[in-house]
């Protein structure tokens, strides 16, 4: 299961946060995918796993 981690106001800052996640080793899915044709300027969300979801808050907390 996935959780909602946050949303975000484009897709480049989804894209941004995704690259920090992952350089972390916390999986993330963008919702709608980046590579959808949604425009890049349209709200998405971040879900993260549940197994995941306090690692994902104590990254944020410590930014």
């Amino acid at each position: 299961m996935w959780s909602k981690l946050m949303e975000v106001k484009s897709g480049y800052t989804a894209q941004t946060w995704l690259e920090f996640f992952q350089a972390e080793g916390v999986a993330i899915r963008v919702v709608p995918p980046l590579e959808s044709d949604t425009p890049m300027t349209a709200p998405r969300e971040l879900w993260v796993p549940d197994s995941k979801t306090h690692v994902a808050a104590e990254l944020l907390r410590k930014i």
